[in-house]
């Protein structure tokens, strides 16, 4: 197996730059040193010093294509392959090729080459790069056809930037170095402005500043370098999931615009049990607060919070960390360091920011003990009672036994109350009761009895460890039961969690699905999100389900503000505080969730105006010909008629007279099939279903064709449902398409038949036929498929045709015609299987359904 090729990309923010000059000039340098180079494909447009250095280089010979009359030419693929040089020169990376060719696109050719062992210089502007496409047509207003896949550029092991000053480059423009004369003008005040070519400069040196981020991440990685390369300021934010996380990312990002390019990133430390201490609400809140501002959010395990948290700042390439003071009070802080002090400590060469915040020295974040990782009110009192009364039966127990059992057994049974103690009760009853174990055992059961002495040292040992043992074993089970509190809860929350992103996933309606989830989870009888423009506004329902909706915060049971503008308001009964660390969940996602649902509207609105515009563009651009085209013929004969200077013949005057009536019922036809189309999309085209006969239908649409139509219509074909006017403009329509497009000597037919209630006519030519991908794009308003000429229409008979046949419950599809040609059906329901069905008219919301503007899919009823 050959090994892969290497790919070298020249990268050029705007053309003219010398993307082409430098690939050739590396092509010669290449050639004196004794490789193998070959020109596969190289555009100079005609510039004198890149053709200047094709000189002594072998180009192949370009494959010649033909498409739709004109000739091209491009790269020949099989023939690099055949020759199989060690480099190969590949001009347009991006470039779409003629069909025909092998591949769609020229950077799959090159992708051929590569596998087969070729390298490849090749050459691309931005605003090529798919990634960049949009960003570049709102700087230039230029829209880019051609596009290359960022992947695809990213792959190439050299990436090499030809660059040059917007000055420079308008220089050269102006020197005729890079378009012709006629075109330098309105390329200077358009594309080749200054502010245009400083835009795309930058953005040509951001994205290759990124390309090389991964190429020193890799290096890094590979050589094992941890220590940070200041390369980029890249700044880390640390967030624990208080509250106090919004304070640190603002200054995070404040840090980070003080360096142009900087990047902001922001980690949240989850321990290796999995039980994060972080509120899932504030976590939610913050990573969208930081999307915002420009950041990415990251989440890593470890046990050990500094060391994760360096590990992954140090993995970044971070050059500086931003922290959170402490919240624990200043004796915890002498016995131990923190996360602060520790992560400074072992920082190295990252710069530590220790922020202060409103939670500082508030004591250490429990969010699972306030949402109910601790014991209840309950548990505690009955822990209290077991002591108080466990404590003077085991001693009357112990008492009874005296003479059987020795100090040691007395411990220990005490030790297994202290455990029961701190199994029921948690930690402070355990320490009651130890205490009081501690007392007893002195008074009753050590010598000198019913003392608070200890006669010998032992006992002393005996008793002091006796308190210690009960103490720490406590302690242990409290925490393990905690524990087991803590991940039970976490294991119920995940499981919600995971059932909503499900309900979520099959959901039609993100927002919907989410609130309904919460409703179902929490025995709610409504939930309701609510929003405002302002704090003066009122509250509106952004979306709600269940019973009665909330219309305010204060009408509910429980309210869970998001921000200012939007709060989620439930409805049934209050929810526990265990329950609303919870719920601060769901409404962060229903705040996302509502975001997503507004710009989703947003973008709907956007390309519906999109479309009309395009349309309104299509219809002026050939309604300007057409319209100009039939006027101009029968003004130009009705005024040679109205001349005195010529005296026409009866002849010449009968011709005259023929021009401008045929121009002006193309007129006629145009107009109408405008007011037509523009009846059929506002849904307001008036059409009466009757039962009609398809062989008369059939012969009063070719009856101007009679010589040039063949029909084949047979007595027995059932009569359909159908408007008599439409249908005859629907077959007219679809005769004059084929008999406009048949080749002398092959007459269309026309046929029908019956099958399961429904009556096809078939419009069959042996033309040149439409290629398979595009027979939708066929059926758009004003969309012809080849160059326009002075005899063909706007490109509204085929749109037209499909939402009349729509319009009267029918279809209109094409297929291939055997042996070569196009064949349209139209389906239309005969008249017994209508009547059947009681259909006596078409129901309005058909029509106000119809779109002929797309793609021509199925309306439905």
């Amino acid at each position: 197996m050959a090994t892969r090729g290497t790919l070298r990309v020249y990268l050029g923010a705007a053309p003219g730059v010398g993307k082409t000059y430098k690939m050739l000039e590396e092509g010669r340098r290449r050639r004196d040193r004794g490789t193998d180079v070959v020109v596969g494909y190289v555009e100079t447009h005609g510039r004198p010093f890149t053709e200047a250095m094709l000189d002594g280089l072998e180009v192949l010979p370009r494959r010649n294509l033909t498409y739709r009359g004109s000739a091209f030419t491009e790269l020949d693929l099989d023939a690099v392959l055949a020759r199989r040089p060690e480099v190969a020169l590949i001009d347009e990376l991006a470039h779409t090729n003629v069909p025909g060719s092998r591949h769609t696109k020229r950077w799959q050719d090159i992708e051929d080459l590569l596998d087969a062992g070729i390298d490849v210089l090749t050459t691309v502007n931005i605003q090529h790069l798919e990634s960049l496409n949009d960003v570049v047509e709102q700087i230039t207003g230029v829209p880019q056809r051609e596009t290359v896949p960022d992947a695809v550029v990213r792959r190439a092991e050299q990436i090499e930037l030809v660059d040059m000053t917007p000055e420079a480059l308008r220089r050269r423009m102006a020197h005729g170095n890079i378009y012709k004369p006629e075109k330098i003008d309105a390329a200077l005040g358009n594309y080749f402005r200054v502010g245009n070519l400083t835009a795309l400069r930058e953005l040509a040196l951001l994205w290759l500043a990124d390309k090389v981020d991964e190429q020193l991440d890799r290096y890094r990685a590979a050589h094992g370098i941890d220590k940070t390369w200041e390369a980029r300021e890249r700044i880390v934010v640390a967030l624990t999931g208080g509250p106090e996380g919004d304070t640190l990312i603002r200054r995070a990002a404040r840090i980070a615009a003080r360096s142009k390019g900087a990047d902001l990133l922001a980690v949240h430390v989850v321990r290796g049990d999995g039980l994060s201490a972080g509120d899932p609400a504030h976590l939610s809140r913050q990573r969208l607060l930081l999307e915002s501002l420009g950041g990415s959010y990251h989440q890593v395990v470890g046990a050990d919070v500094p060391a994760a948290l360096l590990d992954f700042a140090r993995g970044v390439n971070a050059t500086q960390l931003v922290l959170g003071a402490s919240r624990r009070g200043r004796l915890a802080q002498i016995l131990a360091p923190g996360v602060g002090a520790t992560a400074t400590a072992e920082s190295g060469t990252i710069d530590v920011h220790l922020v202060t915040h409103e939670q500082a020295r508030r004591g250490r974040l429990r969010l699972g003990h306030a949402a109910g990782g601790g014991l209840t009110l309950r548990r505690r009192l009955l822990g209290f009672a077991l002591a108080l009364a466990g404590l003077p039966l085991l001693t009357l127990g112990l008492e009874q036994l005296r003479d059987d059992l020795a100090l040691p057994s007395d411990i220990l049974a005490y030790l297994v109350l202290a455990v029961a103690v701190a199994l029921v009760g948690g930690l402070l009853p355990a320490l009651v009761c130890a205490v009081g174990g501690f007392l007893l055992l002195n008074w009753y059961f050590t010598p000198p009895l019913y003392q608070f002495t200890v006669a010998e040292q032992e006992n002393i040992f005996a008793l002091v460890a006796f308190v210690f043992v009960a103490i720490a074993v406590a302690t242990v089970v409290d925490r393990a039961a905690r524990r087991a509190r803590d991940a039970a809860r976490a294991s119920a929350e995940a499981q919600t969690l995971a059932t909503l992103a499900g309900s979520v996933l099959h959901g039609d309606n993100l927002l919907d699905a989410l609130l309904e989830r919460v409703r179902e989870s929490f025995g709610l009888i409504s939930v309701t999100l609510l929003e405002r423009r302002s704090e003066r506004d009122g509250w509106r329902i952004a979306a709600s389900v269940g019973g009665q909706p909330c219309t305010t915060p204060a009408e509910g049971q429980t309210e869970v503000p998001i921000d200012d503008e939007v709060s989620l308001v439930l409805r049934g009964h209050p929810l526990p505080a265990a329950d609303r660390r919870l719920i601060e969940a769901f409404a962060a996602h229903a705040a996302i969730a509502l975001r997503q649902q507004r710009l989703g509207e947003q973008a709907a609105t956007a390309q519906s105006l999109e479309e009309v515009d395009k349309l309104r563009t299509a219809l002026l651009s050939a309604v300007s010909h057409d319209l100009r085209t039939p006027l101009a013929s029968a003004k130009a004969a009705i005024g040679s008629l109205r001349s005195h200077d010529v005296e026409f013949s009866p002849d010449d005057t009968d011709e005259l007279l023929a021009t401008a009536e045929e121009s002006l019922d193309k007129l006629t036809r145009l107009v109408e099939n405008l007011l037509d189309m523009s009846r059929l999309q506002a849904g307001a085209l008036a059409l009466t279903l009757q039962p009609v006969d398809v062989a008369d239908a059939v012969a009063m649409a070719s009856a101007d064709r009679a010589d040039a139509v063949r029909v084949a219509v047979p007595d027995d074909v059932p009569e359909v449902a159908a408007d008599p006017a439409l249908l005859e403009r629907v077959l007219v329509n679809l005769l004059a398409n084929a008999v406009r497009y048949s080749p002398p000597g092959h007459a269309p037919l026309i046929s029908a038949s019956e099958h399961a209630g429904q009556v096809e006519i078939r419009v069959v030519d042996h033309g040149p036929g439409i290629p398979a991908e595009d027979r939708d794009r066929v059926f758009q308003p004003f969309q012809r498929l080849g160059d326009r000429d002075n005899a063909t229409g706007v490109g509204l008979g085929l749109a037209l045709s499909r939402g009349l046949a729509e319009a009267m419950g029918g279809t209109l599809t094409p297929d291939d015609t055997p042996g070569g040609g196009l064949t349209m059906t139209l389906a239309l329901p005969s008249a017994d299987r209508a009547d059947r069905a009681g259909l006596d008219g078409v129901d309005p919301a058909l029509l106000a359904h119809l779109d002929t503007g797309r793609t021509g899919k199925e309306v439905q009823a």
